[in-house]
């Protein structure tokens, strides 16, 4: 390797990095997202349970059953949100998302066991989530094990004085494709129309044909609804192409009203497209459009609740969520795919997305506007 000079080699290094650190832009994509990435990673892509909502249906009037509450209410994963009193609360409370997990204690629960030496208690678990129902389910499982321990010790019983029966709605399996497959909707739709739109100025600028677009007779606005119907119109493409493939190949239950999820849809695409234009507007070059895309979607997608729940999330990042269309959106989804949503229930979702559309857009058509003069 005698002929290498390595002092050119040096030499070219250095020069590089003087060029890579000078642009105050790019040195901002070095060292700015890598550390931005680490604390949203480290604190949002987590599978714990913490906190998880619980709502006790106690019909007993036995200390038993209020001795199992205080072990619940004891745990750092557990913290009971409600007490019910009667059936008609159950699903509403689950609808809402205001409990993961119901347990439930018969009117006979501490009189069978103090008879018998034994009895039956339920666990009702959301399973629109599977992996977190799943965590759920085993996290109850622990601290009723951990009773039946001490009770058995106690009574000198050689069997598990309490069983747990789990019931998991929407989702009665915990079947993983029904969680993931409806998300895949919203993960594909937000790339596709994020980088079909941001690299479509950014594109003119670099290949030269910007200002002959400027020339044209076509007003702005014109030219941004232009540069944004081939990212919604390929969106609403593959996200129905996905939608039947999750029916007719995955076997994901489609128990919803498909118009709802489009007008859903709309909007959700929409957001995306506003995003990307901001950030075509934003950069010079295909290549910082494709770095500010990745930006915003890799963040975007952890705080979305796509893969690891929202509220196991410290509550900065759940502020931040809260700016994130997909978040919104997986809830749409998911909601008709396997719950069966209504438009009120939905509504809460649907508007935040409009709003978040109305105004990438519009920061979008103030930037082009900006930029072009």
């Amino acid at each position: 390797m005698a002929w290498l000079s390595w002092a050119r080699i040096w030499a070219l290094t250095l020069k590089e990095f003087s060029v890579l650190f000078q642009d105050k832009r790019t040195r901002f994509v070095v060292i700015g997202p890598p550390l931005i990435q680490l604390f949203i990673f480290g604190y949002a892509a987590t599978f714990d349970l913490k906190q998880a909502p619980v709502a006790i249906f106690n019909q007993d009037q036995g200390m038993v059953s209020q001795e199992i509450i205080g072990h619940l209410a004891g745990s750092d994963t557990f913290e009971i949100v409600a007490h019910l009193h009667s059936n008609r609360e159950v699903p509403e409370i689950i609808d809402r998302k205001e409990a993961m997990i119901v347990v439930s204690f018969p009117s006979d629960f501490s009189s069978r066991l103090m008879s018998t030496g034994s009895t039956q208690m339920q666990v009702i678990v959301d399973g629109r989530n599977s992996n977190t129902a799943l965590l759920a389910q085993n996290d109850v499982a622990q601290v009723v094990e951990a009773f039946n321990q001490d009770w058995a010790q106690r009574h000198h019983l050689a069997d598990p004085p309490i069983s747990l029966v789990p019931r998991n709605w929407f989702n009665e399996n915990l079947e993983s494709n029904w969680f993931f497959v409806p998300g895949i909707v919203a993960l594909i739709v937000l790339v596709v129309s994020l980088l079909v739109t941001a690299l479509s100025v950014a594109r003119e600028r670099e290949e030269g044909t910007f200002d002959q677009l400027l020339v044209t007779p076509a007003l702005p606005v014109e030219i941004l609804i232009g540069k944004s119907l081939p990212g919604l119109l390929i969106g609403l493409f593959e996200s129905n192409i996905i939608i039947l493939l999750a029916m007719f190949w995955f076997d994901v239950p489609f128990r919803g009203d498909y118009l709802l999820l489009q007008f859903a849809l709309f909007f959700f695409i929409l957001s995306a497209i506003g995003i990307g234009l901001m950030i075509s507007s934003l950069s010079t070059t295909q290549q910082q459009a494709l770095l500010g895309a990745f930006m915003f979607m890799v963040p975007a997608v952890i705080l979305s609740g796509f893969a690891t729940p929202i509220e196991n999330m410290p509550d900065v990042i759940q502020w931040l969520t809260y700016l994130d269309p997909m978040r919104y959106f997986l809830v749409v989804v998911r909601g008709v795919f396997l719950q069966d949503m209504s438009f009120d229930s939905l509504w809460p979702q649907i508007w935040p997305m409009i709003i978040i559309a109305l105004i990438t857009l519009s920061m979008a058509a103030w930037l082009f506007r900006h930029r072009t003069d």
